[in-house]
């Protein structure tokens, strides 16, 4: 059994990918090493518990898929528990046919008839597969316990023009771009980008609450720092060998506001990406209800320093 030291889990990376500057619609993609491919920090037993509940009893909305990927299934789970004991062996062992999980104390088959499910139970990521047709790139799987305020059942089967529709400006500025990465991502490339949106729910599970507008008068300076949190999804990018499918990962991070604004210099820079912000994307990302709160207390920390 690994020493308490081996099981210590680090914190939580800070990821701050908001811009300063004028607003730019980007991708944003970074090569990375395999060995980043996945995150695991101190918060992984209580989200790991939060994500074996979600596939207990709400497995209808967390996990679906196309007839016909089963194999690219089979493949991603393959894949991720081959990844964990090469990339954490204090952390977790293959052993006897199955995998032993030091940080849960659970055991996994190496194979599995529904390797969603396991891989979901295994990581602190989701992941989605993405299947090209042509010049087209569809969602034909997931395992999305996490989701930032979309459903899965709405979503599956279709392309990522369609899947992506209510975020503004991608049909104009990333559809294309976006198709044609997929398109000639190679195995053995890991890519890695990141979103950010500041909201009023700290809940990981968040299918709905994309273009609130009504105000929040619960939302004010005084508290902002407290009941607002920065949600941040780490998205990373490889492609299956043998399927050739395209496994979307998605590696949620949510922090208390009050704990971003505490770092020299975040305030003013975060203020300045919100007030660069076009109208349609501050609705997107349904900043509407506590704008004006969220900006004074951005204004005030930006004076004591911040």
């Amino acid at each position: 059994m690994p020493s308490d030291q081996l099981l210590a889990l680090p914190p939580p990376v800070l990821h701050l990918p908001y811009e300063t500057g004028a607003f730019r619609m980007a991708l944003g993609l970074q090569s990375a090493p395999e060995a980043e491919w996945l995150e695991i920090d101190a918060e992984y037993p209580d989200q790991l518990a939060e994500r074996a509940r979600l596939i207990a009893t709400r497995r209808a909305e967390v996990i679906e898929a196309v007839p016909g990927t089963e194999a690219a299934q089979q493949e991603l789970f393959s894949i991720l528990v081959a990844h964990l004991p090469q990339r954490y062996p204090g952390w977790f062992e293959a052993a006897g046919g199955s995998l032993q999980n030091h940080l849960l104390g659970t055991r996994h088959p190496l194979s599995s008839e529904d390797p969603l499910a396991e891989a979901g139970r295994l990581a602190q990521e989701d992941f989605c597969l993405l299947q090209q047709e042509g010049e087209d790139i569809r969602l034909v799987g997931a395992v999305l316990c996490f989701p930032s305020r979309w459903r899965l059942s709405e979503k599956m089967g279709r392309l990522l023009g369609a899947v992506h529709r209510p975020v503004p400006f991608y049909a104009e500025k990333l559809e294309r771009p976006v198709d044609r990465f997929l398109g000639l991502l190679k195995p053995g490339r890991l890519a890695v980008r990141s979103n950010w949106s500041v909201i009023d729910d700290p809940a990981l599970f968040q299918p709905t609450g994309h273009g609130r507008a009504e105000p929040d008068s619960a939302i004010t300076a005084a508290n902002a720092g407290s009941d607002l949190v920065l949600r941040v999804e780490r998205q990373t990018f490889r492609r299956l060998p043998d399927s050739g499918l395209v496994v979307f990962g998605i590696r949620l991070h949510v922090t208390p506001l009050a704990t971003v604004t505490a770092r020299p210099g975040e305030a003013a820079r975060l203020r300045e990406a919100v007030l660069a912000l076009p109208p349609e994307m501050e609705r997107y990302k349904s900043l509407l209800p506590f704008r004006p709160a969220l900006l004074d207390y951005l204004e005030a920390e930006v004076a004591r320093g911040g």
